[in-house]
């Protein structure tokens, strides 16, 4: 995608200009992002990796979201500036660690084998148990069971790739959990009788 300079930097000088003049009579935050599209909005907070926002004209509707990374600079009502510049491996860098995190607060293992994996051991033995564990921990989780909530930030392959790491781990500890706790009945079980 080619980007005019000339037209992005006019529509920058403009809605600075705006900012400038009209910014204490409406009180209105601008994004102007990179592909010189010029956003009127209140800005609600802006995280490592994405800027949350009302728009202006609708600020009791819903709340909207940009990936930092497609943003060029926010001039707030004030008329102060955050000019985004990053470089690509710290970018990369905290897409990652951001979807580690996103991982770990939404992905909770659902039809993950822990369950089968626990009855299997309690059922039959520990022994046996260990088969559906190894098989269900070696393979990742599928795309439907993610619970992604924002399916904007999966589409970077950074992202997407530490997110499933991440998920693929929750998955093996909470199957290797459940074979423990498997192997746990099952030996109370068997001990229980000869008491």
């Amino acid at each position: 995608m080619v980007i005019d300079k000339t037209k992005t930097m006019k529509k920058i000088l403009i809605a600075l200009i705006l900012a400038l003049t009209f910014g204490s009579v409406f009180s209105q935050d601008f994004i102007i992002m990179k592909s010189g599209d010029n956003i009127q909005s209140k800005i609600l907070e802006v995280t490592t990796t994405e800027i949350k926002y009302k728009k202006f004209d609708n600020q009791t509707g819903p709340i909207y979201s940009v990936l930092k990374s497609d943003v060029q600079m926010i001039i707030y009502e004030n008329g102060t500036k955050d000019i985004f510049k990053e470089s690509n491996s710290s970018k990369q860098t905290d897409l990652c660690m951001q979807g580690q995190k996103d991982s770990k607060q939404n992905y909770i293992g659902k039809k993950s084998g822990a369950g089968w994996t626990c009855a299997a051991t309690i059922c039959i033995s520990p022994l046996i148990g260990l088969i559906p564990a190894a098989i269900c921990a070696s393979s990742e989780p599928l795309d439907e069971n993610l619970n992604v909530t924002n399916t904007e930030l999966m589409k970077d392959a950074n992202y997407n790739r530490c997110y499933k790491e991440q998920a693929h781990k929750t998955k093996k500890r909470k199957i290797w959990t459940n074979y423990g706790i498997g192997s746990g009945v099952w030996l109370l079980i068997a001990i229980i009788p000869v008491l």
